[in-house]
């Protein structure tokens, strides 16, 4: 169990953060992360050991889960396309005739999904698991389980979409959503299997961990915050958001002092911006005022006992190192 445990861990880490420290179902519909597990856990255990076994690093992670959030988006909710999803009427603003889609919802939902679903769960679980952070956490016959276990949940995701309005993209949008994702996978295993440290950026010293985390979480209030403009305002407001903080990061990481805790910082950043905009947020299904309030302030206090436990992992790996 102790080889296997963090692997469980993310497995249900993710579909927690995703769609519950989200806000998008109360408390008392918990059982449906054993479900969403499936594409959720399947997904992130899948990229994540994918990544880890061919030597490569969190570029390729991040670009593999933005092919996750294109295929679960593009392909199987297929929200990006459809104009009464779940009857939020997510393509009303921002829609272009052109391409088909509302650019904010489609670049919030990818963003979401690229650094919340994937990229927090895998980033805290591993700095909690101190020198096997870049090993492989599964064998081959756990590895080929959770591409099972991503496929199966793929599949019920599109069913339950589907039955939910019998909605079904163009064929041409479909292909074009394909395309997207299998471009991104290429690209995935085209950057450099390391970032590389470049004499300057190297000998140069990076924020600390706390200033690192206060950049990351108010990126996240913009992001959040980005719909209160007018619409293509707050899309100029998110897009250089964006920018802005994956250039603060990439230059961050290169440098040599850059390490455990701010890899942490930017994980407790990203739970933490969730746990907050879950007060705002209505659930896609059940759930009343008083309910909804009571499972917003129960998740946030396991969000953070989770990065309380984390934290003393990554201090005790920093100690014994």
């Amino acid at each position: 169990m102790r080889r296997v445990a963090p692997a469980i861990a993310l497995y249900f880490l993710s579909p927690f953060v995703a769609e519950f420290l989200l806000g998008d179902f109360p408390i008392t519909m918990i059982l449906l992360i054993l479900p969403l597990s499936t594409m959720y856990g399947g997904g992130a255990l899948f990229i994540r050991e994918l990544t880890r076994r061919t030597g490569r690093g969190w570029p390729t992670i991040l670009l593999l889960a933005l092919a996750f959030g294109v295929v679960e988006e593009g392909l199987l909710t297929q929200s990006l396309f459809n104009p009464d999803y779940v009857g939020a009427h997510l393509l009303d603003a921002g829609f272009v005739p052109a391409l088909g889609i509302a650019v904010p919802w489609t670049l919030f939902v990818l963003t979401i999904h690229t650094v919340w679903s994937i990229g927090a769960p895998i980033a805290l679980v591993e700095e909690a698991t101190g020198a096997r952070r870049e090993q492989p956490w599964l064998r081959t016959p756990g590895f080929v389980a959770s591409i099972a276990l991503f496929a199966a949940g793929c599949a019920a995701i599109f069913s339950f979409s589907y039955a939910d309005g019998h909605f079904m993209a163009e064929p041409a949008q479909l292909a074009v959503a394909a395309v997207v994702a299998v471009a991104l996978v290429v690209a995935a295993f085209l950057v450099p299997a390391r970032t590389a440290r470049g004499e300057s950026e190297g000998e140069r010293e990076a924020p600390g961990p706390w200033p690192v985390f206060a950049v990351a979480f108010g990126a996240g209030l913009v992001l959040f915050g980005a719909e209160l403009p007018p619409i293509w305002v707050g899309v100029a407001v998110l897009v250089v958001d964006l920018a802005v903080l994956v250039l603060l990061v990439s230059r961050w990481s290169a440098r040599g002092s850059w390490g455990a805790w701010h890899r942490f910082a930017l994980a407790a950043a990203a739970l933490l911006t969730y746990a907050w905009h879950a007060f705002f947020q209505l659930p896609v299904q059940g759930g009343e005022a008083t309910l909804n309030l009571v499972t917003h302030i129960v998740f946030a206090l396991v969000a953070l006992a989770i990065l309380g436990y984390a934290a003393r992992r990554v201090r005790t790996h920093g100690q014994a190192s």
